[in-house]
């Protein structure tokens, strides 16, 4: 099995997962600009859509899009608990969440990385991810991860993506329970070990 990531990227969650549940793997970093993998690879031939995360199967076949990696993972390794079992209301919840992050936090923020973006669709997009901000600590109130007490796929997923709110220079001070709540994340050991393979802390 082979991740294809670039650091800190959306990428980073499965990367988590794949700690988090005890894969062997391989990494291979990917020149976005280039579409060119350090292992020597055309990306464009793993991933015609030109973007991470790809996950290369031990049969061969490539599966993209985060939340689908997210949930294979988790499901083929059902062990882990990091998903719960298909079919049950839990799981659609998990995928209500998953949806819910690549919406409206992933893609919200991921428009600042457009060099093209004008202020005033920047300043829109910061409003709405303030906005989301919001609602992610009513929904967190109480609770340690986004299904309760018990961390997910989804947890990964988001504490990658509010990573971004730092690399942007966002003030996340307006919100103390989601600044606890991914440092409780960037706690955990698979975090701490996905994070230093791809460079992003020592």
């Amino acid at each position: 099995m082979k991740l294809y990531f670039y650091p800190g990227a959306c990428s980073m969650a499965p990367h988590i997962v794949l700690r988090e549940a005890g894969y062997q793997f391989d990494l291979d970093k990917v020149d976005l600009a280039k579409k060119q993998t350090a292992g020597g690879e055309d990306y464009t031939k793993v991933n015609p859509k030109g973007y991470v995360p790809a996950l290369r199967l031990d049969d061969g076949q490539v599966l993209t899009e985060a939340g689908a990696i997210l949930q294979y993972l988790a499901d083929h390794k059902p062990e882990a608990g990091l998903a719960p079992k298909a079919g049950t209301m839990e799981r659609y919840r998990l995928m209500e969440w998953l949806n819910f992050i690549a919406s409206e936090i992933h893609k919200t923020l991921g428009a600042l990385f457009n060099p093209r973006i004008t202020p005033e669709w920047k300043d829109d997009r910061i409003a709405l991810f303030s906005r989301r901000c919001d609602f992610l600590v009513r929904t967190l109130d109480g609770k340690q991860y986004l299904m309760s007490d018990k961390f997910s796929v989804a947890d990964a997923y988001l504490f990658t993506i509010l990573g971004w709110a730092n690399l942007f220079k966002l003030d996340m001070s307006k919100w103390p329970a989601l600044q606890s709540y991914s440092a409780r994340i960037a706690a955990r050991p698979a975090v701490q070990q996905a994070m230093k393979a791809e460079g992003l802390i020592k």
